[in-house]
């Protein structure tokens, strides 16, 4: 039984991964780890502080109680689930150090130096970091390194990508992993390729930059195309999510495959087996 703690579970994406494991239980997936959710950490000016989990994400009552501080229920859970925001989140990843406990990030918006500081917690605990827990998300990345390195430097690559009114980080962490697949696949480094919007009269495009474009808008909850553009053909590799469940449901996955695992930096391509494919 891996016993998970969510991050901001009165919030969107907290109260899906509350459903998520709830579901996956009730569901009794064959050949699949059990999980329970064990605690669930909120803000301390959340009104919700202090209420059963279960009644906040909708699914009925489950003896949680939302607590203020991930330090006082660090002994309840084996494995963290973090949305929630860079600062908070690397807060949560020092204390799972600490307390050797596993933690799976999905949070976006981390600076390079963020990121080195997560990809060195891999020494001390087993972390699973990803800016996208969906498989089709991660599979679409394959795809990606295969069309990059097929078409090469005879196409331009645009990245279009959407989400909801309330999203921060611009472009997404997805967005940004595509386009970091693609360099590296073309022997290219993101930092110096990449063009964030256009506007005005410019110089004719250079092919080896790769562009990106985002939307902000309503509910969507992430739309992500990739468009590879040469001389009288353009192939468009495009992923839409329709409900955060998707993301929540790969995280918990993550959760489940993450416990018992050795320390370690880990990817969403170690939780699906995608690596054999790059073989």
């Amino acid at each position: 039984m891996i016993r998970i703690a969510i991050a901001g579970v009165a919030g969107r994406m907290g109260r899906t991964l509350v459903q998520a494991v709830t579901e996956r239980a009730q569901a009794a997936i064959e050949n699949s780890a059990a999980a329970v959710v064990a605690a669930g950490i909120t803000l301390p000016d959340d009104p919700q502080a202090g209420t059963d989990i279960g009644l906040i994400a909708g699914v009925g009552p489950l003896k949680v109680i939302a607590s203020t501080s991930l330090r006082a229920c660090v002994d309840d859970f084996d494995v963290l689930i973090d949305f929630t925001s860079p600062a908070a989140t690397l807060d949560h990843l020092d204390l799972c150090k600490q307390a050797g406990k596993a933690i799976v990030i999905g949070t976006t918006g981390f600076t390079a130096a963020q990121k080195q500081q997560i990809s060195e917690a891999g020494n001390t605990i087993p972390v699973v970091f990803a800016p996208n827990m969906s498989a089709g998300v991660n599979i679409s990345l394959k795809l990606l390194q295969l069309a990059a390195r097929a078409l090469g430097d005879d196409v331009d690559i645009e990245i279009v990508e959407a989400h909801h009114r309330h999203k921060k980080d611009s472009p997404s962490g997805t967005a940004l992993r595509m386009g970091e697949v693609i360099a590296e696949a073309l022997g290219r480094n993101l930092e110096e390729v990449a063009v964030y919007g256009r506007e005005g009269i410019s110089e004719e495009r250079d092919r080896k930059t790769i562009g990106f474009a985002t939307v902000r808008g309503g509910d969507i909850v992430g739309d992500h195309t990739v468009i590879f553009a040469g001389m009288g053909e353009r192939l468009e590799i495009t992923h839409k999510a329709s409900s955060r469940m998707t993301f929540a449901s790969g995280a918990v996955r993550a959760a489940i495959w993450l416990g018992g695992k050795p320390a370690g930096l880990y990817s969403i391509d170690d939780v699906l087996g995608l690596n054999a494919l790059s073989k």
